[in-house]
């Protein structure tokens, strides 16, 4: 990759370094043995505890000893008619094999679980206050425990060296759904069922209070700046029964859930757009049950304003806005069939509201020349070339989507979706022009090192972009966490256009 590196140099990139991520903890996918060194930490450095309203226990206390309290914390929800819509869908992550967790059991509950999950996965320091007995006895948890402890172990004897780096490199954090739960707002009956009952709201409120002071906090501080006062209010109002007031801990949630401002702009060149697609949904009123749109009007109204005039702009969206035609249209068919949390089923495309004004900011005659998208989400790699048919001067579109740093999708299918894709949405498939974004002509990169005809690089890792002084993409590439990296590489245009899919 050094001829790449070199030519990025050459061509302007850049000597700054940024890091932009999501997802940063798993709030709702812990191990067994990271759940026992949070347990540690909370005792060993005096975490407040707090009062439960709707579960089977009544303190948090209660919960590093219970029965269920590891690997089988849905079933701490009371066994009643009235709340099987809530387990169903708060806890229904260990149905879903393929497209998002399948291991929910050890979902953190309280805000001090929370606050010690992040302050193990940023520093090694916590870790000495970790004991080394094993919470469970019996099996088949006992094995799959030991199984997980040689995977935490490996992270931690390498955690110094990633706490060193990032402590060198400006880092910023946008939430995505497992920061706070899986399917987090996917839908408005989700929304409607979670929100109702206190239990799971305040299992998404102590997550989103966690987000707020170890990330969103320093983004832009301005912007949360109303918020921190009633924080410390909370964390001082009992010190001395060392629980939470749960009357001005709910106060609090319900201003974080109310809170409009998570997504931030850095005023860099080019400019850097976050993007909140979780808290702003554009709910379907007529099929609540649907996945909502990943932002609703008002708010893709602001993200124009904030686009209009600029020349080069780069997008951070958690989820890709031009994905793969094909999992979008499975995605699309378990939705019909009023199964849309069984595939992680939003996209921008689910919505078509939300697609259509999304699509028409693109076609703006004011809007970036250069588009740059920066996208995670899918557990896979790809990147995308795409332009506006029909209209010479458009602006230069480019997808560009990382895997996650530990993430993959199961590798058999995933080359069977990848094979189907090229072959259903291929370019004279009429198919194309049954899609939303039939308008635009997306031609993907192809990944260095791929099979024949491969377009999605299926390897956990980080995705690494060097940007030109001009505002646009000169090397995009994927750092595997195995050093297995590859580069999409550049064709001139029309060079592939047999090849491409203008999946639109």
């Amino acid at each position: 990759m050094d001829h790449e590196l070199q030519k990025a140099r050459e061509e302007g990139s850049p000597p700054a370094l940024l890091m932009l991520t999501g997802d940063q903890v798993y709030v709702d996918d812990v191990a067994g043995p990271m759940l026992h060194a949070i347990h540690c930490v909370i005792q060993r450095l005096g975490l407040y505890e707090e009062q439960l309203e709707g579960a089977s226990v009544d303190s948090s206390a209660e919960l590093g000893s219970l029965a269920h309290g590891y690997y089988h914390r849905e079933k701490l929800l009371p066994s009643t008619q009235s709340n099987e819509s809530l387990a169903e869908r708060f806890f229904g992550g260990v149905r879903k094999p393929v497209f998002t967790t399948a291991h929910a059991g050890n979902h953190l509950i309280s805000f001090a679980e929370v606050f010690a999950m992040y302050l193990l996965v940023w520093s090694p320091a916590p870790w000495a206050l970790v004991s080394s007995i094993e919470p469970v006895s019996r099996e088949p948890e006992l094995s799959r425990y030991r199984d997980e402890k040689v995977n935490i172990e490996a992270f931690r004897e390498t955690l110094p060296q990633a706490a060193r780096a990032l402590a060198n490199i400006p880092v910023y954090m946008i939430f995505d759904d497992h920061d706070v739960t899986d399917d987090w707002n996917l839908s408005a009956l989700w929304e409607q069922t979670a929100y109702e009952h206190p239990f799971s709201r305040r299992i998404i409120g102590n997550a989103l209070l966690g987000y707020l002071l170890c990330q969103g906090w320093g983004n832009r501080p301005e912007h949360v700046s109303e918020l921190m006062p009633t924080c410390q209010e909370l964390f001082e109002s009992s010190p001395q029964t060392h629980t939470l007031d749960k009357e001005q801990q709910n106060a609090l949630i319900d201003r974080l859930l109310a809170f409009g401002h998570w997504h931030f702009t850095l005023d860099t060149k080019p400019k850097i757009i976050v993007l909140d697609t979780r808290t702003h949904r554009w709910r379907s009123e007529i099929r609540p049950g649907h996945p909502s749109g990943l932002m609703d009007w008002e708010s893709l109204t602001d993200f124009q304003q904030s686009v209009m005039g600029e020349e080069s702009v780069l997008v951070v969206s958690p989820a890709p806005i031009f994905g793969v035609k094909l999992i979008e249209m499975i995605q699309q068919v378990f939705t019909w069939f009023g199964k849309p949390l069984l595939v992680d089923a939003e996209n921008w495309m689910a919505h078509r509201g939300a697609a259509n004004v999304l699509l028409n900011i693109f076609g703006h005659s004011r809007t970036p020349k250069h588009f740059m998208i920066v996208s995670g989400d899918v557990h896979y790699s790809f990147a995308y070339d795409v332009r506006l048919r029909h209209k010479q001067n458009g602006p230069h579109i480019w997808q560009i989507t990382s895997s996650g740093i530990k993430n993959e999708f199961p590798h058999g299918l995933l080359e069977w979706l990848d094979r189907l894709n090229r072959w259903l949405y291929s370019p004279l498939s009429p198919l194309n022009w049954f899609t939303k974004r039939r308008r635009m002509r997306v031609s993907p990169r192809l990944p260095r090192g791929r099979d024949l005809g491969e377009r999605l690089w299926n390897n956990a890792g980080i995705g690494d972009l060097h940007i030109s002084s001009d505002g646009k993409p000169v090397l995009i590439s994927q750092l595997g966490a195995d050093h297995n990296d590859t580069v999409f590489e550049y064709r001139e245009e029309g060079r592939f256009e047999t090849e491409a899919h203008p999946e639109q």
